[in-house]
C-alpha cells in the first residue's frame, strides 16, 4: 500500500488497524514481563516487537523498515540515551537553581535498577513503534511534518491522562515537551533508535536516578531522591517533573534544535 496516494478511506482504515496492532504488540511486552517477572523477558519481547514491526512494514507497505534497519542505529541509540540523561540533569539543575528542591542520596540497588532499566526499554520500544513508527510516519507521509508533529504529540500526551496523579496540565506538558521532541528527533534522524534512546533514558533517569514519579506513576527504587519544596508549576507536583514548566521549556528547546537540524539537512540535500 502506498501511504501517500491510497484512497483516504483506505488510509484511515489501515492507520487505525496498524495502530491497534502496535498497541497489542506493546501489550505483549507488558504482559510477558508481568507474568514471567524476569528483567530479560521485557528485552527479548521488545526485540520481538521490533522484528514484527520490520515484518509488518515489509509485508504491508512493500518496503524495508528503513527507520529500524540503519547501520548507524547503535550510534543513534547512544545519542538518544545521552539526550534523555542530559535532559533530566538540566531539569534538576534548574530546580536547584530556583531553590525549589533538595537532593538526597539513597543508594544503588542493582537488581531493582536492572529491572527498571529493562522495563523502561520495553516502554520506549512499544510506545515509539506506536507513536513514531506508525502514527507519526503515516501522517507525515500523507499530510506533512506539521500535522504529524501536532497530532502524534497530542495523542501521546492524552493517553497519559489515565495515569496515577494525572492532570490535564500534565498530559499537555507531556504532549509539548516529549511528543514534539520525540517526533522532531525521529524526523531528523529518520530512525526509531534515536527516539527510543531518548524515551528510554528519559523515563529511567527521572524515575530511578532522581526518584521522580514517571508520568504520575511511582518508578520504584532510585539512586537519588529529589525532594520538592517549591510550587508545583516548577516541580511538577505529584505527577512528577514532566509536569514542570521547566521541563516543558527544555523540551521545546530540544525539539526546536532537532527541527532546525532537520531543516538544515533538508536544505543541504
Amino acid at each position: 500500500m502506498n501511504i501517500k496516494t491510497a484512497p483516504l478511506w483506505q488510509w484511515i482504515l489501515m492507520v487505525v488497524v496498524s495502530f491497534v496492532l502496535a498497541v497489542f504488540a506493546y501489550g505483549f511486552i507488558v504482559v510477558s514481563g508481568e507474568i514471567l517477572q524476569a528483567p530479560w523477558v521485557r528485552v527479548v519481547c521488545s526485540l520481538v516487537v521490533i522484528a514484527l514491526y520490520v515484518f509488518f512494514v515489509r509485508w504491508f507497505e512493500k518496503e524495508w523498515a528503513r527507520d529500524i534497519l540503519q547501520l548507524r542505529g547503535a550510534a543513534d541509540l547512544l545519542l538518544g540515551l545521552a539526550v534523555g540523561v542530559v535532559f533530566f540533569i538540566l531539569v534538576v539543575a534548574l530546580m536547584l537553581l530556583f531553590g525549589c528542591c533538595t537532593v538526597e542520596k539513597l543508594g544503588f540497588d542493582w537488581p531493582r535498577q536492572l529491572s527498571a532499566l529493562c522495563m523502561f526499554f520495553g516502554v520506549a520500544v512499544g510506545e515509539e513503534v506506536i507513536f513514531r513508527g506508525i502514527l507519526f510516519r503515516w501522517i507525515d507521509r500523507r499530510w506533512g511534518l506539521t500535522a504529524a508533529l501536532v497530532v502524534s504529540a497530542l495523542i501521546f500526551g492524552l493517553i497519559h491522562i489515565t495515569n496515577d496523579n494525572a492532570t490535564l496540565w500534565g498530559a499537555i506538558a507531556i504532549a509539548v515537551e516529549a511528543g514534539l521532541l520525540l517526533g522532531a528527533a525521529y524526523k531528523w534522524s529518520r530512525t526509531l533508535w534515536l527516539p527510543i534512546g531518548i524515551h528510554w533514558a528519559w523515563n529511567y533517569t527521572q524515575g530511578n536516578i532522581f526518584g521522580f514519579a514517571v508520568s504520575g506513576n511511582d518508578a520504584g527504587s532510585s539512586f537519588l531522591r529529589v525532594v520538592a519544596d517549591g510550587p508545583d508549576l516548577l516541580t511538577g507536583g505529584a505527577f512528577g517533573a514532566e509536569a514542570s514548566v521547566l521541563s516543558v521549556l527544555l523540551g521545546l528547546a530540544f525539539a526546536a534544535l532537532f527541527l532546525w537540524l532537520h531543516l538544515r539537512k533538508k536544505g543541504v540535500n
